[in-house]
């Protein structure tokens, strides 16, 4: 048998493996990385299993590799080697090790599906035919793209194998056997009791998954969903106005999936073609979506995660009017905070956080900057101004939502409306953005010396209203801004005045 390794990957490995010898330490590759050299996937990390305390030997490596070495688990004796790759590819490589006692199939019998559960000799990764090492039929079932617990023990032992479970058949295209998927229906409560970070890491890996539509369905089926975000499972059969077609929960769902379909990532049921060609679209706006916010995240992974949550707070701010509407008034802004503190318990980053956070509290916005026509300069400079970095995020985020509330009843020349809007404001929002780059027309200092201002909260105000002039194109140089400013203080000292 032969594996396929990319040749800087087998050089690194050679080396590791003469490195080991040298100590009389055996060692074996297992794990995802066989998996993925029999499926021809490149991959970076690396998992090699040990038959020596990995923490003792781990540190030694990464300096003979100049890597650094970083701690996984104490108990469970893992550390981690991190190595730069060099110029021209980039990257790096990660090695895991790991301690096992006993012989290597009762490693193997340990870990979690079969399709992982496989493992070859360091030793033989130089001969022309590798012995692979399969106690669990794991190449078969990879050839039957099938996901299959090595035992009934796997989520109990860990219950972070549950997501895992899913990712992975996301991620390579597979299915989830049938008493495997029973398994993780009867455990799928354990997964609320995972450290934060590990469920973090592979909700983003999920999330990352282009054309994830069938996803949150499929883990609300397994009962992971609900165990996850707790909050979601009040939104269930929650009724909404008569413009919605699905219920709060069902919503959600859908609208995480029109996410994807206006990034240029997944398809959508209904007028799709009709729907897409009136979203802008450009290589700016690909690069923005796909930018990193932290390790592992990106816009568009967030986004998807901010269209989940948007209506989370519907249930409890739901309420009849006097002529019998429905409405959930500052579900937006309560939303927001729930969506927060759900992030910073599976440990997201500040960053990634507030920019779900604004996402969330702002939905609503796109919508209301004007009530007739196209919104103004100054309606969209104060959006961007509130929002920050997150505005594109938001306004994107609404036309999601404007599908995932029509569905089937879309109304075209209304969703061609909608797009053009958020295609005007990017527009505009671009050429304001160029405006209001060069140096400010007025400081604070020239507040205090033409003025006679002192510094303090109203000096602030000001300024501010000068960028906002500025950036609708009401005053262009630095006469006008302080003409600008010399008659909101004369305006300001009649009313007070009088």
């Amino acid at each position: 048998m032969k594996l396929s390794i990319e040749t800087g990957t087998s050089s690194l490995l050679a080396t590791v493996n003469n490195l080991l010898a040298e100590q009389g330490i055996k060692s074996y590759l297992v794990g995802g990385f066989i998996r993925d050299a029999l499926l021809k996937r490149e991959t970076a990390d690396i998992d090699i299993a040990l038959a020596a305390d990995a923490l003792k030997i781990a540190p030694g490596i990464a300096d003979a590799l100049g890597g650094r070495f970083v701690r996984l688990d104490e108990a469970n004796k893992m550390g981690r080697v991190v190595v730069e790759k060099k110029a021209p590819s980039g990257g790096r490589w990660q090695l895991d090790f790991s301690a096992f006692e006993g012989s290597i199939e009762q490693d193997l019998g340990r870990r979690d599906f079969t399709i992982d559960a496989m493992a070859v000799d360091l030793g033989e990764l130089t001969k022309d035919d590798i012995q692979l090492i399969d106690p669990f039929n794991g190449r078969a079932d990879l050839k039957d793209k099938i996901i299959r617990a090595v035992s009934g023990t796997v989520f109990s032992s860990d219950a972070a194998r549950l997501l895992r479970a899913v990712r992975l058949a996301a991620e390579l295209g597979f299915t989830i056997d049938s008493q495997t998927e029973a398994l993780v229906k009867r455990h799928a409560l354990l997964i609320a009791g995972v450290a934060g970070e590990r469920v973090r890491e592979e909700l983003l890996r999920l999330l990352a998954v282009p054309d994830s539509g069938w996803l949150l369905p499929y883990l609300d089926e397994l009962g992971l969903l609900t165990a996850i975000f707790p909050g979601m499972a009040g939104t269930k059969g929650v009724g909404q106005p008569k413009e919605h077609f699905w219920n709060v929960f069902d919503h959600s769902l859908k609208t995480v999936a029109a996410v994807d379909f206006i990034l240029h990532q997944g398809s959508w049921e209904y007028y799709s073609e009709q729907a897409l060609a009136a979203v802008p679209w450009s290589e700016v706006l690909a690069r923005h979506f796909a930018r990193p916010v932290s390790s592992g995240s990106t816009r568009r992974s967030l986004l998807k995660l901010a269209a989940l949550l948007h209506d989370v707070a519907k249930p409890q701010t739901k309420a009849l009017t006097e002529d019998g509407r429905t409405r959930f008034l500052g579900h937006d802004k309560e939303g927001a905070a729930i969506a927060a503190d759900i992030l910073e318990r599976l440990r997201f980053s500040g960053k990634e956080v507030k920019l779900v956070e604004i996402v969330i509290k702002y939905h609503m916005r796109p919508g209301q900057m004007s009530q007739e026509g196209l919104p103004t300069r100054r309606a969209i400079y104060r959006y961007f101004r509130d929002c920050g970095e997150a505005g594109i995020d938001t306004l994107f985020l609404s036309l999601a939502d404007h599908l995932a509330t029509r569905g089937p009843n879309l109304n075209l020349a209304g969703w061609q409306e909608h797009a053009c809007l958020v295609e005007y404001v990017l527009n505009q929002h671009a050429e304001q953005e160029k405006l209001v780059a060069p140096a400010k027309l007025v400081s604070g200092h020239d507040l205090i010396n033409v003025f006679n201002m002192k510094p303090g909260p109203r000096m602030g105000q000001l300024l501010e209203a000068v960028r906002e002039a500025q950036a609708s194109g009401e005053v262009s140089i630095r006469e006008e801004a302080l003409a600008y400013v010399r008659k909101r203080l004369e305006t300001e000292a009649v009313n007070n005045y009088g």
